[in-house]
């Protein structure tokens, strides 16, 4: 079992059972470097200085200020934090449940996977995720995570529940700030039309398996070229010419999407074999894993 960043108990009203918190993204199979000096190839590390002496100062010497005025801070121990034990560091309380689709996209911010801690936990468990998914509804509510209180929204997720912070107000730029300046542009009906039969060529299903991470597996091999002692061509990608002739660059934008349409989606010939005798198509062939590129040191 994975090591879980949080348990506690999960509560609706009186119904309780132990739970715990497991991330469920995870940045660790990306390539990572260290910083190194150019002179030694040493590895570096950072110091804390003092930024009037310009010393160095050890761990147990540092302390947490909040600046009140210029060059004055109130100094906060971290045992002033833990003193600060309130409800959610080791409870989640459900306190309302609302229509999912009511949740702007906006506020969510990190995923975890919520799971039962013990067998006795089950039980209560079941009650409260099967309840939610009978009526359609995600449970919003609170928890400690690193020191913060976050809100946190509850979903069923198989058998168990997808648990995603989210953001406070104070966190969320109004999206007027930005697109107030946008003026209302009246569109021919026919550009229109042919926008919407192009997105209906490209449109398909959401497909997480087929992304590429297209970025590092150019870092990827930019390391096994150095590692090679090979020279690593970078590839030049064109940058998009300005559209001068929107209806235009859409005409030609459908003929080019009716073409690959038409080599991809090309209908088979029917077979001279009876039904019952087709043989079924092999079956396709497992795409290449990309290959790790040991971390540079």
């Amino acid at each position: 079992m994975p090591r879980s960043s949080w348990k506690g108990y999960l509560r609706l009203s009186l119904v309780s059972c132990a739970v715990a918190l497991y991330n469920a993204t995870s940045t660790a199979e990306r390539v990572s470097f260290n910083t190194l000096s150019r002179k030694t190839g040493n590895r570096l590390k950072q110091l804390m200085i003092d930024s009037v002496t310009e010393e160095p100062v050890d761990t147990s010497d540092r302390v947490k200020g909040y600046q009140v005025s210029k060059g004055q801070y109130v100094l906060v121990e971290d045992a002033d934090l833990e003193a600060l034990k309130i409800e959610s560091t080791r409870l989640i309380e459900i306190e309302t449940f609302v229509p999912q689709a009511e949740v702007d996209q906006i506020y969510l911010d990190g995923a975890y996977y919520l799971a039962p801690d013990d067998k006795v936990a089950e039980e209560a468990f079941a009650v409260i995720r099967d309840a939610m998914a009978r009526k359609k509804v995600v449970g919003v509510g609170r928890v400690v995570l690193n020191r913060r209180e976050r809100m946190l929204m509850l979903q069923p997720r198989g058998q168990g529940i997808l648990a995603t912070t989210l953001r406070y107000p104070y966190e969320v730029r109004q999206d007027s700030e930005y697109f107030a300046g946008i003026t209302d542009v009246k569109l021919p009906a026919e550009m229109l039309e042919i926008a919407e039969v192009i997105i209906d060529r490209k449109s398909g299903h959401f497909e997480p398996d087929k992304f590429a991470d297209r970025y590092e597996e150019a870092v990827v091999g930019l390391l096994r070229a150095k590692q090679a002692g090979q020279a690593f061509a970078v590839p030049e990608t064109p940058a998009p010419s300005n559209v001068v002739n929107i209806m235009d660059a859409l005409k030609r934008s459908l003929e080019a999407e009716g073409a690959e349409a038409t080599a991809t989606r090309r209908p088979r010939a029917p077979s001279k074999k009876p039904a019952a005798a087709e043989k079924k198509p092999a079956e396709a062939a497992e795409a290449p894993r990309k290959p790790k590129a040991r971390k540079a040191r």
